[in-house]
């Protein structure tokens, strides 16, 4: 049996093992798929003592940028985030081989689609961790051609300006304390946030009204975000969608090595998936 789990710390809330052993179902693999608890600093050695078996890793915080001295081949996306949320590991001559992926893109992108956002001129992106990251190179795959990076930490956005201009993008970059000056043309909000996250101030009233938000956030739900935009009566997404396609695509690399080629009746695969979100209530 073939073996898969996700990463990170904390753990728990994860619905990833419900969404890829729903697709293994129906696709009729006898896989088995986990959650283990990996903290900062720990992941070279849970990766030292897999075997053979271990066909795949999905990653989420802190680890995405740690996993990067340890890949021996990055993919075009993961390159440009600096980010690898999904790692295939294949036999090879003398042992094993490591392939990082980022699927978070394509799984915004996809996400935002459902909800009838396709392209985006200008956007708002808070946080400046791993997913920001992806949710800048998203915004680039909208049209985007300006981005305003909100951040606790000014210096800690400074590889997202710097991706921002090997993207052609305009990148600003503001404290939390500027929140209630935040542009209210923009015409996507994207929060890359923890669902626990708390901001010391609050959107202007307008662009909470106006422009959709696009949480990453799913557990606990709704975030602090999230609900100052149900206050005002605007659009939230919230970040199940993102989940949901993102793993999607992990599976296409997992199956077949590569994440353009669709799975055997992959809108099948996608319904089971989507079920299980239907069915498992967020936590919190």
């Amino acid at each position: 049996m073939s073996r898969l789990a996700v990463l990170g710390s904390p753990i728990l809330h994860s619905r990833s093992p419900a969404l890829h052993r729903a697709a293994y179902r129906e696709l009729g693999l006898n896989w088995r798929y986990e959650a283990h608890e990996v903290r900062a600093g720990e992941l070279s050695s849970f990766i030292d003592v897999l075997g053979p078996e271990w066909l795949g890793l999905s990653l989420t915080m802190p680890l995405k940028h740690e996993v990067l001295p340890l890949i021996d081949d990055l993919d075009r996306v993961a390159t440009l985030t600096g980010a690898v949320n999904t790692v295939l590991i294949k036999p090879a001559a003398g042992g094993r081989t490591l392939a990082g992926f980022n699927t978070d893109v394509a799984g915004l992108v996809r996400a935002l689609a459902e909800h009838g956002l396709t392209r985006a001129v200008h956007v708002t992106l808070l946080g400046a961790g791993a997913t920001a990251s992806s949710a800048l190179l998203a915004a680039a795959d909208l049209g985007a051609e300006g981005v305003d990076v909100i951040v606790r930490d000014t210096a800690k956005a400074l590889p997202l300006t710097e991706l921002g201009r090997t993207l052609g993008l305009t990148v600003t970059v503001s404290a939390f304390d500027d929140l209630a000056r935040a542009r209210p043309t923009s015409d996507l909000v994207i929060s890359t946030l923890p669902g626990g996250s708390a901001l010391s101030g609050e959107f202007p009233p307008q662009l909470r009204r106006n422009v959709p938000l696009f949480d990453v956030a799913y557990s606990p739900w709704p975030s602090a975000l999230a609900t100052s935009w149900q206050e005002s009566g605007g659009t939230v997404i919230s970040g199940l969608g993102m989940l949901l396609h993102q793993a999607l695509i992990q599976d296409r690399i997992f199956v077949s090595g590569d994440p353009l080629i669709p799975l055997a009746g992959e809108d099948d695969v996608l319904a089971a998936m989507r079920g299980v979100l239907s069915r498992d209530p967020v936590e919190g």
